[in-house]
Order: C-alpha cells, then structure tokens, then sequence
C-alpha cells in the first residue's frame, strides 16, 4: 500500500489545475458573451401578436402562427456559404416534440425568446438539431416543456453553444455524438454553460467526442447524470454543480463510462476538470467501463444517496488534485468488475472525509494510492 504521492506528480496536478482554470478564463465567446439580439444578422424570426413573420433582409419569407416554420424559413433564406452567417429569434413561442429546427453548416442561431415543447414524440428530435454539419452556433437558448432532446448534435464539428437555460419536464438537456459515423468522432465542441432542471434523463451527455471544452454544467433534480461524458477524450470542463442528479439511481453529477479518456490503448492525462459539486441525488463521482485518463482538481461532495465516489475498473484517474471535501452519503470506493482488467492508478488524496467510509475492494489492480486524506468518522479499508 502507498500513501505518499511524488514531487513530479504534485507539480503535474498542480500545473493541470492551473490549466483548467485557465481554459475556463478563456470561456465564452464574442456572441455568448454579447447580449442576445445584439449581433448583425443575416435573417430573422420576429414574433408580433401571435403572428411569426420571417425575413432576410427586405424580403419575407414566411408569415403565419407556426414558431418552427418560421425560424425554419429564416434559416433556410439564407444563401449557400462558407463562412458563418447569423439568424435572431424575437419572441417565444411552442414546437412539437415530435419536430426539430434544423441547422446547416455555417449558421449562428441567437433565440431571444423561450421555446416550449408540448407533445410527445420519438426518435432524434429536438428543438435546435444539427448532423453532419460544421461551424454551428447557439449563442443564447432558452427551452421549456418536455422535448426528447433540448438540443442533439450528430457527427458535427466546430460547434460552439453560448448560454444554454433549459427548465424542462423530461427528456434530456444536450446530447453530443458520433452516431452518424463511428468512425469519425465530433470534434472541436464548446460549451460555455447550460443550466438544466427537471430533465428525465441526463443535463448534458456527450459520447463519442474528441475535443470540448465546457465552462459550467448545472443541473438541478434531473433524473440521470449532471455531465456523463462516454468515449469521449480531450476535455476540459470548468465545473460541475449537480443537486439531486439521479436520485435513487447510481447515476452522477459527473459521470465517465464507455473507455472515456482512453486514447488508442492507454489513459494519459486528457479529462480535466476544476470543479465536482453534488448535493443529494445518486453518486457525486462515478468512473466505469474501462475510462480514466482524469484528473478532478476540487470535489465538494455531500449527502449522496449511492456513492459519494465510486471508481470501477478505471485507469488513471486522480480526486482530487488540488482539494476536496467529501461529507455523508455512500462510500468513497475503488471497485472491479470481473469482465475488465482491475482498476489501477487510481490516487485519493487531498481529501477531508466524514461520515462516509472510504473502501478499496475487490483487492485488484496495482498502484491505487491514498495520501493527504483526513477522515472524520471514517474508517479505512485498504488493500
């Protein structure tokens, strides 16, 4: 058993830390970060009464009470390009669950208003939709009611989503993935922040994924994860602040599965984050399926209802490497399952515990350190 960490090891922490408070300074872009509707646009969609008038430029192009045809008709107005061009959404209005907006390669939607889904539906469909595109933007989103998806990206690139709010009654908040193309992963995303309630499923998932960078992710009382991020590498995420994120289940304000993190046949350090805090809910930290190649800088972890951490057959994965404190709920936890190699190179450390047992079992796997870790009202059961 080891209990000490390295000099090289305490100044690579330090030197990740540093990065991803950096790469959250960096953060929003120049349309996030502008208030919505003050950019030059190219088309617009303009509620007056209940009437939605399109136009680009000095020509309408649609006119009538349907709130997704006419930004539809907006978007679709403008010419074939190879450079951004911007469309604004005034007003609010309702869609079909079982419709999308769709967006083109090169197109910035800015929606000044709030989107409500009613009805039910199937399949991908959501609000703001894009696949196999490139260079797409979601400046400012508001959504309410319960779509399937808020917001689903397929096989995309260069993508940037600026103020995401979504209060929702069920689906799932944002879904980035690859399953167009397998073999070709998204990449290239950003996320500045989205705020998700109330969604059935997950506030934000990614699978498939090389390449994002995620300011904040916060999630109140959503039925699976806060952030789970699947076989997704290269990512750098600012915080995550979960409260009651899959209560009852043994989902997680912030999750890996599905070899995130790994790369080709290892786990180098390539899933950053400053910042895990879960209030209630299922577990705080949950790392499966063969994914590593992490580093959480600071957890603040209490009162969780399955794990407060739990690390099974993962590889390479350090909580927390900066601080942390983790109080009540399940036990801190390293585990394996018997269909993958053990769990190794897992480091606890620079923690206080209370209240909640920390426990390594099966005893497999190799270089699984604890060091810096104060426990109150805490036993230690270490291999």
């Amino acid at each position: 058993m080891k209990h000490r960490g390295t000099p090289r090891r305490a100044a690579l922490l330090a030197a990740v830390t540093t990065a991803v408070a950096a790469a959250v300074v960096v953060g929003g872009t120049e349309a996030s970060a502008a208030a919505c509707g003050a950019l030059s646009y190219q088309a617009e969609a303009t509620l007056s009464g209940s009437t939605w008038t399109a136009r680009r430029g000095g020509t309408t192009v649609y006119t009538g009470t349907d709130m997704r045809a006419a930004v539809q008709a907006a978007i679709s107005s403008l010419p074939a390009r190879t450079a951004k061009q911007n469309v604004v959404v005034r007003g609010s209005g309702s869609i079909s669950a079982n419709s999308r907006i769709s967006l083109p390669s090169y197109t910035l939607l800015d929606v000044c208003g709030t989107i409500n889904v009613t009805g039910s539906g199937s399949g991908d469909q959501a609000p703001v939709y894009s696949r196999g595109t490139r260079d797409v933007e979601v400046a400012h989103l508001n959504v309410t009611g319960a779509p399937l998806y808020g917001i689903f990206l397929r096989s995309v690139s260069n993508v940037v989503l600026g103020q995401i709010d979504m209060r929702l009654s069920a689906g799932l908040g944002v879904r980035i993935d690859n399953y167009g193309d397998t073999s070709v992963m998204s990449k290239n995303i950003r996320l500045d922040s989205a705020y998700v309630s109330g969604a059935s499923s997950h506030a934000v998932e990614t699978y498939g994924v090389d390449g994002i960078t995620i300011g904040t992710v916060t999630a109140r009382s959503v039925g699976e994860s806060g952030l789970l991020l699947n076989q997704t590498i290269n990512a750098t995420v600012g915080t995550v602040d979960a409260e009651n994120a899959g209560t009852g289940t043994g989902y997680a304000a912030f999750r890996m599965a599905n070899r995130n993190g790994r790369v080709g046949s290892g786990y180098p350090t390539n899933i950053r984050v400053g910042t895990v805090k879960a209030r209630g809910g299922g577990r705080g930290v949950f790392c499966v399926s063969e994914s590593g190649g992490a580093t959480i800088a600071n957890v603040d972890i209490a009162n969780t209802g399955n794990n407060s951490v739990l690390v099974e057959n993962c590889y390479n994965v350090v909580i927390a490497g900066s601080s942390g404190t983790i109080s009540g709920g399940g036990e801190v936890r390293i585990a394996s399952r018997t269909e993958f190699a053990p769990s190794s190179d897992i480091h606890f450390q620079n923690l206080r515990v209370s209240n909640t047992n920390i426990r390594w079992s099966p005893c497999t796997g190799t270089n699984n350190t604890i060091s810096n870790v104060t426990r109150t009202n805490s036993t230690l059961t270490w291999c």
